[in-house]
């Protein structure tokens, strides 16, 4: 999965973007910049339930 400036997506992000569609619909609306600050955002979860909820709190955002 690549984000608007073409990077790729930590794998955990994606799926937990893919797993929650207000969340996923929220990301790819978002222009490169904001996306690459969640995607930075990411890099020190360690587990999947943190997953979740940083992806639940990305939705709640928009």
């Amino acid at each position: 999965m690549n984000s608007k400036n073409g990077k790729d997506i930590p794998l955990g992000l994606g799926m937990a973007l893919m797993q929650n569609a207000d969340a996923f619909f929220y990301f790819s609306g978002l222009d490169a910049e904001k996306q690459q600050k969640i995607i930075d955002g990411s890099h020190g979860i360690k587990s999947r339930d943190e997953m979740r909820s940083y992806v639940s709190d990305i939705s709640s955002q928009g």
